[in-house]
């Protein structure tokens, strides 16, 4: 045996295991480990908050004890903290920072050994374009597995999972390396403008990449209807259940229902992964802002090195070479001449006109325009401009016939929207050809109440208004009378 100091030291990040409140810290782990397995490793505070309200004995658990709670396991290495700044909008919510969790892989052995007991450094990371290529090719072959032989699901789905793993591992480890280096050692370092412009197009080449292909997954993605999705996960599902372990077959089908649920939670999480959610934006729009926010960083470490090593061109023989020409002038004017050339005319007075000129024409000399009369009127206390007075003219009756018109077109207004109105709803995709003021009101709605965190709100004339995301994800065409517009198919519950 060999002691050494990796040896002899505590481990920390198993003091979740046997501490005070080990019943909720490990809850928690045993949450962010399942979500693991599916493929979705990232987490925020309102997910975890949100699952451990589900269970009984978590009934007065509460959003600061959660917080608290994900602090801890932070301290201790059991979760890594990243602050999401991607839709960060003021410096009240910069400075209230939000945090994404994911495990850290540490914990993810050790909750794998608890796991056994009850019945992974950064690997070198790399961004590889290729990957959403052979991604893309097993997307596009999903309409011939749902119709095709099962003997080809299981190999099929091993490969989209096995990139699809990849990629995000790959990725978060490539950013997480990067943001992790120290900005100071960077700048002092001359090999890094050496490297700077290679690395700059390995991030190109990737982005590029992800633009060709994510869309082409979107697209295909976003075809598939809800049917299509069922044959392929029970397909997927009969595939992996044919696999017989001899030493399983007493809690078969318990390992069946979970190999069920964990095939059902990956393949959501890698739709969501490419096309978002509602309130989420994708990590493929993640992806790609942040990757751009490195490219400039680079660009912008670059250039700090260069300045810092005086490799910035400068204006010193520009400006020898004018002292030279100055002190080869015959005489005062024609260094007079010289400076005009150079400096521009001194003391001069520039006067703007708001006059259409008669040609814009660029080669046209200031001698060959039409002269402009400008009457220049004096600042002075003295003299101040005549006012003509006016008698003040009563506007009452325009307003009130103003203020008929603006209600009638109102009253019009809801009228037609009532009209619209079918068992307490207003349905996108069956509204016939609309008015503009009508389209212009719906999107308003639809706006105001996405913001809302219950997704509801209430119009001008004290109706309550609840939007409804279309399940499964649909779109429709909304005619008016400035055109067509293509959108998701919400419903809009009004009450």
């Amino acid at each position: 045996m060999q002691i050494n100091e990796k040896l002899l030291k505590q481990i920390e990040e198993t003091k979740y295991l046997s501490t005070e409140n080990t019943r909720r810290y490990r809850p928690i782990i045993r949450f962010f480990y399942e979500e693991h397995e599916k493929i979705n490793y990232m987490l925020y505070k309102e997910d975890v908050y949100n699952e451990m309200k589900k269970h009984d004995e978590f009934i007065g658990y509460t959003i600061e004890q959660c917080e608290s709670d994900l602090n801890s396991l932070v301290e201790w290495e059991n979760l890594t903290a990243i602050q999401d700044t991607s839709t960060v909008n003021t410096i009240e919510e910069f400075k209230n920072r939000k945090f994404r969790y994911e495990l850290t892989p540490y914990a993810v052995e050790i909750e794998r050994m608890v796991i056994r007991l009850e019945n992974l450094g950064i690997e070198g990371a790399s961004l590889e374009p290729s990957l959403f290529e052979r991604i893309r090719n097993d997307v596009l072959k999903i309409p011939s597995i749902v119709e095709g032989d099962i003997s080809k699901v299981s190999g099929w789905w091993d490969s989209i999972n096995t990139n699809f793993k990849k990629l995000n591992q790959n990725y978060q480890d490539y950013i997480k390396t990067f943001y992790n280096i120290k900005l100071d050692e960077i700048i002092k370092s001359t090999q890094f403008i050496i490297y700077k412009n290679q690395l700059v197009k390995y991030l190109r080449d990737f982005i590029t990449s992800l633009q060709q292909n994510s869309y082409v997954i979107e697209d295909s993605l976003k075809r598939i209807d809800y049917e299509t999705e069922l044959k392929l996960l029970e397909k997927i599902n009969i595939a992996q259940s044919a696999v017989i372990r001899i030493d399983r077959l007493e809690s078969k089908e318990e390992d069946d229902r979970l190999l069920n649920e964990i095939n059902k939670g990956k393949w959501e999480n890698f739709k969501k992964w490419f096309l978002g959610t509602g309130s989420k934006e994708s990590e493929v729009l993640r992806i790609y802002g942040i990757t751009n926010d490195i490219i400039r960083k680079i660009t912008r470490y670059a250039s700090q090195i260069a300045e810092a090593r005086g490799n910035v061109s400068t204006r010193k023989e520009a400006y020898r070479k004018l002292c030279e020409l100055f002190c080869m002038a015959d005489d005062i004017n024609e260094a007079h001449k010289l400076s005009s050339v150079v400096f521009g005319i001194s003391n001069s007075r520039y006067y703007k006109s708001s006059d259409e000129r008669k040609t814009d024409s660029t080669n046209t000399s200031i001698l060959d325009e039409e002269p402009i009369e400008t009457i220049l009127k004096p600042r002075i206390r003295m003299v101040k401009e005549k006012k003509s007075k006016e008698a003040i003219v009563s506007k009452k009756e325009q307003k009130e016939r103003l203020r008929k018109e603006y209600l009638e077109k109102i009253q019009k207004e809801n009228e037609l929207l009532r009209s619209y109105i079918k068992d307490g709803q207003i349905v996108i995709e069956e509204l016939p050809k609309v008015s503009n003021q009508v389209r212009i009101t719906l999107l308003k709605w639809i706006s105001k109440a996405n913001q809302m965190p219950d997704k509801k709100i209430k119009t001008e004339d004290g109706k309550n208004v609840v939007l409804e995301y279309p399940s499964p994800y649909k779109e429709c065409v909304l005619t008016s009378e400035d055109g067509d517009l293509t959108m998701p198919a919400f419903k809009l519950k009004i009450f």
